[in-house]
């Protein structure tokens, strides 16, 4: 009979002293970068702020000149990133954005939250002009050229009037 007790429990992250658990990614909230945020100007309406940032996690009913864009993420091996953008309105429009000072570039956000690191050289995402230059001019739609339809029926072919059917039927 085995000896149970013998057995190590868990122990912080390790369940028996060897297995790790899987611990779910928790996002929540809404993610901002310097350069969305750098589109924001004081002046703007509430609209335009939502077209800009997104609609905000928070809005509260007693202060409504109060905007909140939390944003936290917990993920296994990857410290925790918690970031609080907040908009102040004076009626409908922006009087300003307070940013955090770590609010990281796109580039630097995507780098944080990759889990697939690529060994090789990273892929080609734009066109040079010179190979815009090079490639096959688009063919035309079919919108674009004239249909038969629009020039009427193909020769050889008459149709009978409607009016013609209807009549021989009553």
């Amino acid at each position: 009979m085995p000896n149970w007790g013998s057995l190590p429990s868990i122990t912080g992250e390790k369940v028996l002293g060897v297995l790790t658990p899987y611990r779910v990614e928790v996002v929540q909230g809404n993610v901002l970068t310097k350069e969305m945020v750098a589109r924001v100007k004081p002046g703007m309406p509430k609209a335009q702020v939502r077209d800009l940032l997104g609609s905000p996690l928070l809005t509260d009913v007693f202060h409504e000149s109060r905007w909140d864009y939390p944003f936290t993420i917990r993920r296994q091996g990857a410290p925790l990133q918690q970031r609080l953008v907040v908009a102040i309105f004076d009626g409908d429009n922006l009087k300003s954005l307070d940013v955090p000072a770590d609010l990281p570039t796109e580039i630097d956000f995507v780098a944080s939250v990759n889990t697939f690191k690529p060994s090789g050289k990273q892929p080609k995402l734009e066109l040079s002009e010179a190979e815009r230059s090079a490639l096959p001019p688009p063919k035309r739609s079919a919108e674009a050229a004239p249909t038969a339809a629009a020039e009427g029926p193909a020769p050889g072919r008459t149709y009978p009037p409607l009016d013609a059917k209807l009549g021989a039927g009553s």
